[in-house]
């Protein structure tokens, strides 16, 4: 039995398209990345409430947030679309880009309360860790984003010609194509909802 289950995995795992392959790959490769880069910031400084006498940045909260509905807006792309429901596919595809866009600007501000308040590289280890996590995670949105934009004008220029509706409709990898970027703005949203958690720890 356990034989079978290993079996049907494997599978499973062969015949996966290579792009969703190379992707579960690139989260990995990203998680391990964050992992060992989180647990290097908390060995910086064994105990919480580092930054104690600063007050957190109210840029990196309304970010969160942001992220947050960008979650709810992306987890609305596939099911539009699989409705057949271009207009919403689009729509959803573009207000996921904009709060990508939003939360990018809101990470700067960010930076710059850091920096107001004296927190930078040149300061404590764990300083500059604020700046390494979170630029590495924006670096890994900026492809997402970028990706998203593709996928607004694609849907924008199929869903004027009925030919090109139909195809973008009943192609397989178009579906899928959707379906990773969802997951893998997901998988961002999560990481920087972890980190987060973690900077407010360190506060």
């Amino acid at each position: 039995m356990q034989k079978e289950k290993k079996t049907h995995w494997f599978r499973k795992i062969e015949n996966m398209h290579p792009y969703r392959t190379l992707m579960y790959l690139g989260m990995f490769g990203s998680g391990l990345l964050f992992f060992f880069l989180t647990t290097a910031f908390v060995l910086s400084q064994p105990e919480s409430g580092v930054f104690e006498r600063s007050t957190f940045p109210k840029s990196f909260i309304m970010s969160s947030l942001l992220i947050v509905v960008s979650s709810y807006t992306s987890g609305k792309i596939l099911p539009s679309f699989r409705l057949h429901e271009l207009d919403k596919t689009k729509n959803f595809l573009l207000f996921t880009f904009l709060l990508g866009l939003l939360f990018s600007g809101f990470q700067f501000l960010g930076w710059k309360e850091l920096s107001t308040m004296g927190i930078d590289f040149r300061g404590i280890p764990s300083g500059s860790f604020l700046y390494v996590l979170s630029g590495i995670h924006l670096f890994h949105l900026g492809g997402a984003l970028i990706y998203a934009l593709v996928l607004v004008i694609q849907v924008e220029k199929s869903g004027k010609d009925p030919v090109k509706s139909l195809i973008l409709l009943t192609n397989p990898y178009e579906h899928m194509k959707l379906d990773l970027f969802a997951v893998y703005w997901k998988f961002m949203d999560a990481v920087w909802l972890i980190l987060f958690v973690l900077f407010l720890w360190m506060f």
